[in-house]
């Protein structure tokens, strides 16, 4: 439905403090005629097919077209247009139109032939017009000079090939004007470039009265600052429209006396430079119009989605449709696995991972998902393996989308084994609202859950995944309460599966000694200290250096100097080291979401330990022996410890009883934790206490990207 343009008030450029640019006080003058011309009758016509009709007519009379066309070709074209004629109503409204378009051809062409008032001519045009839109008097003007300026170049093009023409040209004493053709191809030139800007304004015009109505109406604040300026833009188009009609009319029956003069071009030069600014102006505003429904539809799409989220559904594909890609045009997904397109069908009653990141996606983080998702997958007969995992990469709209950016996007797809969507443009801005507002989505990547008919089970299992892997399945929050309650704080769920080797080590007894810090001094020192307590004690002591929460430089460095040394073992892989860390991080958020703290249980007091080793500057040590017996200590006390081991030693209570004793006994309240929590989707606790002591801690937001 076409909306209406209000006409615009008396002193429209003053709307909404808006300054008309292009209006000086002669202007001002003229523009109360013009208004005081309109008197729409309230009809509605699409005039849009007419434009481009219009528009044809002037690209085929483009000067410097010499000779006739095929006629099959031509005959094909006709064809065409009248049944584009028929498709589009245009039919219908030529035969109310047509004898309006006929009078004003008849009227500029006289009034232009004689040289007279070219602000008298366009205020008569006006007056023709007076009970139609502003957009349909434009067209209106542009349909009855295309008729004229189409006749003129029909001539001048067929002339040389139709007797007709020739003889209608030879009347018009055509030839001769066209022998000069290099004289005048600057007033041609500047002939074009003003059509062009006709046109441009035209299409802009037209285009307001397009915009739908059910998202911006006559009254809405941009509506009402663009169309202050649609008055002022009709007039300098149809004034532009008399002076091309003048110089066209000057050309014919002139023949040799005909003198080309630099200053009508420079009129139509002038005249094209003030029109070609106002559609630069105007587009300005049809820019706000289109931000304006922008955010309407987004916003009415957004709320679609949210019924949508809280309604059950019978199976999920209405609900990942809506998330992933709504139409039906295209294959929305891309299967990793085979790298071909893939339709949502595929997914079907299937457990969907949805896989939520931007494109600073971390490489540790995809390594280790993708070998937990490899894993499921090789045991087919499991439950584990009835989920599929989909990548939504979220990319700001207000970012140019350039080659780097595709090139990156396209690096990740290739890596991951699973599903991912085809293209980030095929996520809905309403979508990524969504996933920003309902499942906060900020920086750090997040694993939603999806069941078979659609429910939204977990907003984030990234941190069961971390912790347990596919053992976690089908990853809702009931199973993540219930793992929790079959966990207890010792080595196992400590080191997981970072190195096969630990497991081995606690199916033969062994003490394990888990250590880190980036103090390679110290890391000499305690190594050391520890194996020969150990021979001592005579255990069996296996150690394992596991770094720092952000390994970089320092910790591979250490890696290869204790290897080399020979101080204990290492995880090889970096990334392994990346993964320790991340699953203690995991371990807090999973506990925070279920209302865990020091105060009420110990495992997470255990976890806050971990954290504030990691946040200090010096070195720290766990050692277990079994699943079961556990100490831990800072660097410097647990080196001290192992250098009095004399005092504390005790075979009836065994090493690590013995050990934690001791630690007790010289423990002293005078401390200092700093403790680095990780990144939330949530929201920081306002209240954290210290793991050692119970009191509150201090609170500060630091911000890391690496300590090197």
């Amino acid at each position: 439905m076409a909306m209406t343009l209000a006409p615009a008030p008396r002193g429209a450029a003053k709307i909404r403090g808006e300054r008309n640019p292009f209006a000086n006080s002669d202007d001002n003058a003229m523009m109360k005629q013009i208004l005081a011309t309109h008197a729409p009758d309230g009809r509605q016509m699409p005039v849009g097919s007419l434009l481009h009709v219009v528009e044809d007519i002037f690209q085929r009379a483009h000067f410097g077209l010499g000779t006739i066309a095929h006629q099959g070709t031509h005959a094909q074209q006709m064809d065409a247009l009248e049944d584009k004629a028929v498709e589009t109503g245009l039919d219908e409204m030529l035969e109310v139109l047509s004898h309006t378009i006929s009078k004003i051809s008849c009227e500029i062409s006289c009034k232009c032939s004689g040289g007279g008032d070219a602000h008298a001519t366009t205020v008569t045009i006006f007056n023709s017009v007076t009970s139609y839109n502003w957009d349909v008097k434009v067209v209106l003007a542009l349909a009855a000079f295309a008729v004229n300026y189409g006749e003129f170049w029909l001539v001048a093009q067929l002339y040389l090939t139709n007797p007709l023409a020739k003889a209608v040209a030879f009347l018009k004493q055509l030839p001769e004007i066209l022998e000069r053709a290099d004289a005048l191809k600057p007033k041609f030139d500047a002939l074009n470039n003003l059509i062009k800007a006709m046109l441009d304004v035209a299409t802009c015009i037209v285009e307001f009265n397009e915009l739908p109505p059910q998202y911006i109406t006559a009254d809405t604040p941009e509506m009402v600052a663009a169309t202050a300026h649609i008055p002022t833009a009709a007039y300098w188009t149809i004034r532009s429209i008399v002076a091309c009609e003048s110089q066209i009319r000057g050309l014919l029956g002139m023949g040799h006396e005909y003198i080309a003069s630099t200053t009508e071009a420079w009129e139509l030069s002038s005249l094209a430079h003030k029109v070609s600014n106002i559609h630069k102006h105007l587009m300005e505003k049809l820019a706000e119009c289109y931000r304006h429904i922008d955010e309407k539809r987004h916003t009415e799409a957004y709320q679609l989605l949210v019924r949508l989220m809280e309604t059950p559904h019978i199976d999920n594909i209405k609900i990942l449709k809506a998330l992933i890609y709504a139409k039906d045009d295209q294959l929305p997904l891309f299967d990793g696995s085979t790298k071909r397109r893939a339709s949502i069908d595929v997914l079907r009653r299937k457990n969907v991972l949805l896989f939520i990141s931007d494109l600073d996606l971390s490489h540790d983080e995809l390594f280790i998902l993708e070998q937990m998702y490899q894993e499921a997958r090789q045991n087919p007969s499991r439950a584990e393996s009835m989920y599929d995992v989909v990548w939504l990469p979220v990319v700001e709209r207000s970012v140019a989308w350039d080659e780097t950016k595709q090139k990156q996007f396209e690096t990740l797809q290739q890596m991951m084994p699973w599903f991912s969507v085809y293209h980030p443009s095929l996520l809905d801005p309403a979508v990524i609202r969504y996933i920003k507002e309902h499942w906060h989505f900020i920086k750090k990547p997040l694993l939603v859950v999806i069941d078979s008919q659609g429910k939204v089970v977990n907003q984030n299992a990234i941190h069961m995944i971390w912790i347990w892997g596919s053992q976690a399945f089908p990853f809702t929050r009931q199973r993540e309460e219930t793992l929790w309650k079959e966990e207890t704080w010792r080595i196992d769920l400590l080191a997981d599966t970072i190195d096969p080797a630990i497991f081995n080590w606690i199916a033969e007894n062994k003490y394990i000694c888990l250590y880190g810090g980036e103090d390679i001094e110290w890391i000499r020192k305690f190594t050391r200290n520890a194996q020969a307590v150990a021979r001592e004690a005579q255990i069996s002591l296996e150690m394992l250096y596991v770094g720092k929460s952000n390994p970089r430089e320092k910790v591979r460095k250490n890696n290869a100097i204790i290897q080399a040394e020979k101080l204990s073992h290492v995880l090889q892989d970096i990334t392994l080291v990346w993964f320790f860390w991340v699953r203690i991080e995991s371990m807090w958020h999973s506990k925070v979401q279920h209302g865990k703290s020091v105060e009420n249980d110990q495992i997470m007091q255990e976890i806050m330990t971990m954290l504030s080793f990691d946040g200090s500057e010096q070195g720290w040590a766990v050692i277990s022996r079994g699943s079961a017996e556990m100490a831990r200590a800072k660097g410097e006390t647990i080196s001290e410890a192992l250098v009095d081991y004399e005092k504390w030693k005790n075979p009836e209570k065994g090493f690590v009883n013995a050990l934690n004793d001791h630690l007790h006994d010289v423990h002293t309240d005078h401390h200092c934790n700093r403790l680095i929590l990780p990144g939330v989707t949530g929201g920081i606790p306002e209240r954290v206490v210290c793991a050692e002591c119970g009191r509150p801690m201090e609170k500060f937001i630091m911000y890391r990207c690496c300590t090197d």
